[in-house]
C-alpha cells in the first residue's frame, strides 16, 4: 500500500535520523515520471506546499517496471497534500475504479484517449501515465511520486512487529490460504494485514471499505511506530526505515534528507484522510465503475491547489457516525 511511505517523512527527521538519511536516500530506487509531460501541466500554485502521488501496485514482482506499460495495475492511488506550513497532511484516496479520461500517452493532451478505470493508467504507461492522468483529472500539480508493491508492504509491517486493526465483521478471505478475520481487534503481521486491506467483496460498500481499511492501517502503523519506541531506538528505527526505503520507488528529485527535516512534525493525529468525492458505482459499457461527483471534486481539488484544504475539510466534515 502506497500510503506507508508517509512514515519516512515523519520518522526520519523526528528521531534524529538525519545523520544517516543520506545513506537511506541512496537506497531508494529512482524513476523519472515527469520527463514526458511537455505541456498543459497544472502550474504550481503555492510555494512551500507539496503534492505527492502515492501509488500502490498489485505487483508481486519487486523488479516490475515502474516507468512503462506492464501487466500490473495500481491497487491504491492517493494524492497527499502537505500545506505550506508543513504541520499536517491531507491524504485523498482516489477510487481505483474511478471512471476518468486516460490520455493516449504521458505526453499527450488531457483531452486525448478514452475513459477507463483510473487504475488502468499505470498498466498502460507506468508512473508517467499515472501522473499525467491524475493531473488531468484533478488539475493539481504533482511534485513528487512514490510507489510501493505488496512485497514491500509486508516488510514494512513486519519491521514493526505487526499492527492491531479493527475488524468490523467476521469474514473469510477470498485469497489463499483463506484466512478468517474475526470481528473485533486483530493483531496482524504483514501478510495478514495485506490480506485484510485487500478484501472488498464481503462488504456492502465494496471497494470503499477497502480504501477505509487502508486508511485505518496507515494510522495504526504510525501509532504503533510511536508507541513501541521506534522513534527513540536507533536500531529499531533503522530496521524500519530501511524496510520502507527498500520497498519504494521515488522520482529523481525526491530527497529524504530534505523531507525528514521539513516534515518532522507529522504524526498520526496530523493526518486527515479524504476520499475523492463521487456518486458511487454505476454500470457503463457493461462494467462497474465509480463516477466522480464533478462539482464537489472540482471544489476540493481547487482547495488543494490553493492550499486551503483545512477550510474545505471543515466545511465538508461528515458526522462521526458516518463510516464511509
Amino acid at each position: 500500500m502506497a500510503g506507508v511511505v508517509v512514515l519516512v517523512l515523519a520518522l526520519a527527521g523526528t528521531a534524529g535520523a538525519f545523520f544517516y538519511a543520506r545513506s537511506l536516500d541512496k537506497n531508494l530506487a529512482r524513476t523519472d515520471p515527469f520527463s514526458e509531460i511537455t505541456g498543459g501541466r497544472p502550474a504550481k500554485a503555492v510555494d512551500g506546499a507539496l503534492n505527492i502521488l502515492l501509488v500502490g501496485t498489485d505487483s508481486r514482482d519487486p523488479d516490475a517496471p515502474m516507468d512503462r506499460a506492464g501487466e500490473w495495475r495500481a491497487d491504491t492511488i492517493i494524492v497527499m497534500h502537505i500545506p505550506a506550513n508543513h504541520q499536517e497532511a491531507y491524504l485523498v484516496s482516489i477510487p481505483r475504479d474511478l471512471y476518468v479520461p486516460i490520455p493516449e500517452s504521458a505526453g499527450a493532451d488531457c483531452g486525448s484517449g478514452q475513459r477507463r478505470k483510473i487504475n488502468a493508467a499505470f498498466a498502460f504507461g507506468g508512473l508517467p501515465l499515472a501522473v499525467r492522468t491524475v493531473e488531468c483529472f484533478t488539475d493539481v500539480h504533482i511534485d513528487h511520486v512514490m510507489a510501493i508493491d505488496f512485497g514491500g508492504f509486508k516488510q514494512v509491517t513486519d519491521a514493526l512487529g505487526g499492527v492491531d486493526l479493527k475488524v468490523e465483521r467476521t469474514i473469510t478471505s477470498i485469497h489463499k490460504p483463506y484466512r478468517k478475520f474475526t470481528k473485533g481487534t486483530n493483531h496482524m503481521n504483514g501478510a495478514e494485514a495485506l490480506d485484510w486491506i485487500r478484501q472488498r467483496k464481503q462488504f456492502p460498500d465494496g471497494d470503499f471499505a477497502r480504501m477505509r481499511h487502508q486508511q485505518e492501517f496507515l494510522r495504526a502503523l504510525m501509532d504503533k511506530a510511536a508507541s513501541t519506541g521506534t522513534l527513540t531506538k536507533p536500531k529499531k528505527l533503522n530496521a524500519f526505515l530501511r524496510a520502507v526505503t527498500d520497498a519504494v520507488t521515488v522520482d529523481h528529485d525526491f530527497s529524504l534528507t530534505d523531507m525528514a527535516v521539513q516534515f518532522r512534525n507529522l504524526r498520526g493525529e496530523n493526518l486527515t484522510f479524504v476520499t475523492s468525492p463521487h456518486l458511487g458505482s454505476q454500470t457503463i459499457n457493461g462494467e462497474s465503475v465509480v463516477v466522480s461527483d464533478r462539482e464537489k471534486a472540482l471544489t476540493m481539488y481547487r482547495a488543494m491547489s490553493a492550499d486551503t484544504m483545512a477550510d474545505w475539510v471543515k466545511a465538508n466534515k461528515k458526522p462521526a457516525t458516518d463510516n464511509g
